[in-house]
């Protein structure tokens, strides 16, 4: 995982504490912020996992405490509905001074609304994901109904809210009277996609039904059916998050990669812009050669070495377990580990001098199984025998054309 703390101000000036997470083999094609739930925080399993997913697909995903929550600075019990918008305004805002300014948003219940609303105010976005949101803000108030009148009688009261206390005031309330959703979403500009679970017993689906019905195309719904609100099952969260990044997919602007064709075994492309991040098509896999960071690389894929290192350690462990099958040992399992660097000869006759030191491939084998001391003596014999091993030691050309 590639994940950095950042923070940024609100309209207020208060910094606000968020986690940026970014793909681990590239550079992001696109960035989203993530709306968590009332009362919720950046750090909920399901925000996370559907984080993960859309990071997966390569997203860079922006997930932070609205004011007042979490680690970020304000009071919560002065906060309401629009502040958690200008939250999002702000967020959109340092995304796009620091790193590109976000094309998607997704929101989990209140964040949901929140997201649509934001959205609006917000012109890099282009599609916008909302998850168990209710069709209007005043939903909230289903939460604090055993309070609502004392709010409205002195101001403020202190609710219970998933076992946490909170301080509501009169402010929150008015302020959730005044927004209409349905309005938002029928001028709304955006593609559109509505996730609910049916089972859904703290918001109803009928608040799914209501956003779509508002919303104009291109809209979609997508069910998460046996879902709690919270998505609590990983499956669920999981599942949320790779449907909408392969949905954003069709609204926003992607890069393709360069497609790589040839007849040779293996051909790598580099860009003069990617520094060492190397596009590589392996047989017939793709993949991602790079240097490590404290070599100006991204650290994208595997660095030269490193993949020389692990064709030696593939193939010692190919070559291991054809001979004992062959000859029908118990080897259950073989692991090679494989490091190379720079080091003196075995045995040389000037060890301190510096020009004696060679390429050096330090392997170390483990056998799992039912095997007497001459099996593992051979097994080791039969290790130095791999084709990578004999190349190696070979004496190697490599002829070189143009094309």
């Amino acid at each position: 995982m590639n994940i950095k703390k950042v923070s940024f101000t609100n309209a207020e000036g208060q910094q606000l504490v968020g986690r940026l997470e970014l793909p681990v083999d590239q550079h992001p094609h696109n960035f989203a912020i993530f709306a968590h739930c009332f009362t919720c925080n950046k750090n909920l399993s399901a925000v996370k996992n559907i984080s993960r997913e859309l990071t997966s697909n390569g997203f860079g995903v922006l997930r932070f405490d609205f004011t007042g929550l979490g680690e970020s600075e304000g009071d919560f019990e002065n906060t309401n509905f629009s502040g958690n918008v200008e939250d999002l305004v702000s967020a959109s805002q340092f995304l796009a001074n620091e790193y590109s300014a976000p094309t998607l948003l997704i929101g989990h219940s209140l964040g949901g609304a929140a997201s649509i609303f934001a959205a609006a105010q917000i012109e890099s976005i282009k599609a916008v994901a909302t998850v168990g949101a209710p069709s209007n803000p005043k939903h909230v108030q289903h939460l604090i109904h055993n309070s609502v009148d004392e709010i409205k009688t002195t101001g403020e009261a202190k609710v219970n809210i998933g076992g946490r206390p909170f301080t509501i005031k009169k402010q929150f309330l008015d302020d959730i009277e005044t927004k209409s959703l349905a309005e938002i979403a029928k001028n709304l500009d955006k593609a559109l996609l509505v996730m609910h679970s049916p089972q859904d017993a703290t918001v109803g689906i009928q608040n799914a039904e209501q956003i779509y019905v508002a919303a104009k195309h291109p809209k979609s719904f997508v069910s998460i059916d046996g879902a709690d609100h919270l998505l609590m099952k990983k499956e669920d969260s999981t599942y949320t998050g790779s449907v909408i990044a392969n949905w954003a997919k069709r609204y926003i602007s992607v890069s393709k990669n360069e497609t790589l064709n040839t007849n040779a075994q293996v051909i790598a492309s580099l860009n003069l812009e990617d520094g060492f991040s190397t596009q590589m098509k392996v047989g017939g896999h793709f993949m991602m050669a790079d240097e490590p960071t404290s070599y100006g690389g991204n650290d994208f894929g595997p660095s030269p070495y490193e993949l020389v290192s692990a064709g030696l350690s593939a193939c010692t462990a190919m070559t291991i377990q054809m001979y004992v099958k062959r000859k029908g040992w118990d080897l259950q399992n073989v692991k090679v580990h494989t490091n190379y660097g720079k080091a003196h000869a075995v045995d040389c006759e000037d060890c301190e001098t510096t020009a004696t030191k060679m390429d050096t491939f330090s392997r170390e084998i483990k056998l799992t199984g039912n095997l007497d001391e001459d099996q593992i003596k051979r097994i080791l014999q039969i290790a130095d025998k791999c084709p990578v091993h004999k190349t190696l030691h070979n004496e190697v050309q490599v002829i070189t054309k143009l094309i």
